[in-house]
Parts: C-alpha cells; structure tokens; sequence
C-alpha cells in the first residue's frame, strides 16, 4: 500500500543527492577515461576493426538492462538496486583489465555495461523522488559538479595511463572508487522511507531487444567491409534484426509488464522528447569514441594530447546542462532552450564536415565546445520534463525508459560511424607512427553528427511543453526506496 510522507528537509536531501552522485561520476567517468585509449587498445590487441565493439557493446547491455532496473528498484528499492549495479560494474572492470584479447574485452565490457547501465539511471530516477521538477534545478549544482569533474579527469586520465602507464589502469581505478560509491551510495538512500510496489520484470523483452540490437550492429559492422550491403550474410543479418524487432513489438502488445510499457510510449512528452535524446546523445558519443582517431591519425597527436582534445566536448555538455537546469525552473516556455542549443550544436557539426580539416586546433576546439554546450541543454530540459509528464509511480519506469532509448540510440550511432569509417578506408595502419588520414577522411562521421543533432531539434520543437510541478509534497510521496 502507498504511503505519503511530507517533504524532505534540504540537508537530508543534500546528504542523498551526494551520495547518488558519487555512483553517477563512477559511470560517467567510463564513459569519458576510454574513448583516449581506445587506438592504442586496438594496436595492442591486435583488431583496429573491432574498436567500435569496445564502445557499443557496453551501450548495447547498458540499454537492454536499464528499463530492469527501473522496474527492480520499484520491487526491491533504490538502495538494492544502485547497489547490485555498483557490483556488477566493477566486476566487469576486473574483466576488462584482466583481457588478453579483443573478444575477452568486449565480453567483459558487456558484463561491465550490465552494471553501468543502472548508475546514471537511479541517479536520476532517486532524485526525481524526492525533488519536484520546478526545485530541481538548484540541486542541478550537485551533478553538474560530478560531470565536470569526469568530463576533466575522464580525457586526461584515460590518455595519461595510456601513453605514460598501460591502458588497463583505465579499468583498475575503477575498483578504488566502486567501493567508494557503494558505501556512499549506500550510507545514504538509507534516509529515504520504503515504498513498495509489486511488478514483473520482462527478461523475454530484454531478451528480443538484445539479439535484435546485436543482429543489426553486426550487419553494420562488417557491411560494406569484410561483406557487401548485398552480399547474402549482411541481408539475412538485416532480415533477422527486423524480425526481432517485430517480436519485440509483439512482447510488448502481449507482457503483463513488458519492458517498455505501451502507456509511457504513447505519451507525446516521453516519446517526443525520447526521440531528441537518443538522436542528439547518439551523436554526440559517437562524435566522442572516434575523435581521438581524428586527432591522433589526423593531427597528429599524442594519446596523451588526443585525451586533453576531449575536453572541450566533454567539458562543454556540463555547462550547456547547467545553463538548462537552473533556467528550466524560471521560464514557461523551456522548450526554447534545447532548441536554441541544437541549432548551434548542428551548426558546428556543419562547420566541421565543411572545413575540419582547414580550421587550426584552437578553432577546431573552439567549434567542438559550441557543439557540446548546445548538445548539454538537451539532456536535463528532456529528463526533466519526461518526469515531469508521467504520474509519480512511473517515475522509474519512465526514467528507464527514457535512458533506455537514449543508450539505444548511441549503441546504434556508434556502430554507424564504425561503418562509415571503415568505409573511408582507415584502418589499424593509420595509427602507426607517421601514418595520416586523407583529407576530408572524417567528413562523414562530421555530417552524420549534424544530421543527428538536426534529427533532434526537430523532435524537440513537436516535443509538447507541459508546465512543471512546484509542489515538493507532490514530489515526496512518490518516494521509493530501501
């Protein structure tokens, strides 16, 4: 049965925010530490082709596993949940760094992302349960902090241990500060009044989703590679993803529960603003995983340098989210803000597939920073107002659900800029030393990022704009917890 409970004073609120945040940066810190090291992995595990698996395969399993532990903190509560992903995630980094092989690192960034897939997502889900939407914004200090924080250390560290150390310290650290996270994290929802609600978790769906994700990445990997587009493998790989995908959509008509519930996709907040997210968060990771390639092979960077060239991007996503945070709660119209940020973001990526090669380094970071500024008003104005469009006991399922398809989206845009740069003829040799890129060589992962920001903006402007909730009574009672 429901309970209600008043509101939670700031400090306790405070004390909790922190404590999530600390799970938050150790996945937001994956996600920024690897993107430096992934040639110089490829070099030494010897398959410059597979890079992109490094990168999607941990999306794919973070997406299938993300509506679950929606549903499982509603079961079991936010604590066993976060804590159960912690767990996992570090587990799958002892694999990563123990790999001898390309195929062991992909195996082991899948367990790994079985794990990552829940530390973003119940940050979000236990914050929205005990701050109103209109409120929201001043704690948005808290994890604009944590961002920063990764998005600085992420580069720099990931390109540091690489070049200076060994690549597998990338996934060793993340043993320190899992078990710093777990005990934070834990310490804290401890705060936060239990509220159970009983619901099925749908591992036939996860299932579908899964092998139908895979099937289709495999064909756009070795598409137009290792196989032609109309060669008999890649045709049958494209013919059994569609008919996953119309089983999925059949598990979905036909689960008690399914993993993605038909009510929230019929909202037009969540689907619309679903949409945006996963097509401007697709871009912009895919832009994010293969510009170290750019740098090193293109520029001419080090590792080491090709990491601190991230920052800009990386950095600049936590301003534009801040801008967006602390905005959303003081104007009626919020909707203007992403869809001024997109039209900035899709102009930069314009710029770039025009004259990336022309423009010096200082311009070029210049253009990746409006870029990502534009991109990071996206990302809060979306969840926010998601959250915002559901009732209270949805909260988890509809933040799931929401990361779900924004995971999906990044899995799937990773593995087409693997297939447009393989198309364009780069491979493991463009790493060697003195090895360069031909000119305009990026010119289509640059044009695919603006069509995907461009994609974005236009779901934003048909996204509808609901006015958002100011009551943190409201907010407390749908508190779930352990």
């Amino acid at each position: 049965m429901s309970r209600t409970h008043s509101p939670m004073p700031h400090a306790d609120i405070r004390t909790i925010v922190i404590g999530v945040g600390v799970a938050m940066f150790l996945g937001a810190l994956d996600q920024t530490i690897i993107a430096a090291a992934l040639p110089a992995i490829a070099n030494e595990l010897g398959d410059f082709s597979a890079i992109s698996w490094v990168a999607s395969i941990y999306l794919l399993t973070a997406t299938a596993v993300t509506p679950l532990y929606g549903k499982f903190s509603d079961i079991k509560g936010r604590r066993t949940a976060l804590s159960l992903a912690v767990s996992v995630f570090v587990a799958g980094s002892v694999a990563c760094a123990l790999a001898p092989s390309m195929g062991w690192l992909i195996a082991a960034r899948a367990v790994q992302g079985m794990g990552g897939g829940g530390l973003i997502s119940l940050a979000q889900t236990t914050v929205a349960d005990i701050v109103a939407p209109k409120e929201r914004g001043k704690y948005q200090v808290y994890f604009a902090s944590v961002f920063l924080l990764s998005s600085l250390l992420g580069p720099t560290l990931g390109g540091f241990f690489t070049q200076h150390l060994h690549w597998t310290l990338i996934f060793w650290i993340n043993l320190p500060l899992g078990a710093l996270a777990f005990f934070i994290s834990n310490a804290a929802l401890k705060r936060l009044p239990r509220h159970d609600r009983p619901h099925q978790l749908d591992i036939l769906g996860a299932f579908l989703l899964v092998a139908a994700t895979v099937t289709l990445m495999l064909a756009l990997h070795d598409g137009g590679t290792d196989y032609a587009w109309t060669s008999p493998r890649i045709l049958a790989l494209f013919g059994a993803s569609l008919a996953l995908w119309l089983l999925f959509v059949w598990r979905i008509n036909q689960a008690r529960e399914p993993l993605i519930p038909l009510a929230i996709l019929g909202n037009k907040v969540v689907s619309r603003g679903t949409v945006a997210a996963a097509c401007g968060m697709g871009a912009y990771i895919g832009l994010s995983i293969y510009l170290p390639v750019y740098f090193q092979a293109g520029r001419g960077l080090s590792t080491a340098a090709s990491g601190l060239g991230l920052i800009p991007l990386m950095v600049g996503t936590v301003v534009g989210a801040t801008i967006a945070g602390q905005l959303m709660g003081r104007i009626v119209h919020y909707k203007r803000i992403p869809a001024i940020g997109l039209c900035f973001a899709t102009l930069g990526a314009i710029i770039l597939a025009l004259w990336a090669d022309d423009l010096p380094l200082a311009g070029f970071e210049t253009v990746l920073a409006i870029i990502s500024i534009g991109l990071g008003t996206v990302l809060p104005t979306t969840t926010v107002a998601i959250q915002n469009a559901v009732e209270l006991h949805q909260l988890g399922t509809a933040t799931g659900t929401m990361n779900f398809f924004r995971q999906l989206g990044s899995a799937v845009t990773v593995a087409i800029f693997g297939a447009l740069l393989n198309a364009s003829g780069i491979s493991e040799a463009t790493l060697h030393a003195g090895a360069t890129l031909e000119p305009g060589g990026f010119r289509s992962i640059f044009a695919a990022t603006a069509i995907g920001f461009a994609v974005a903006f236009v779901f934003i402007l048909w996204m509808k704009e609901q006015p958002l909730r100011s009551s943190s009574r409201r907010a407390a009672e749908a508190v779930i917890a352990d």
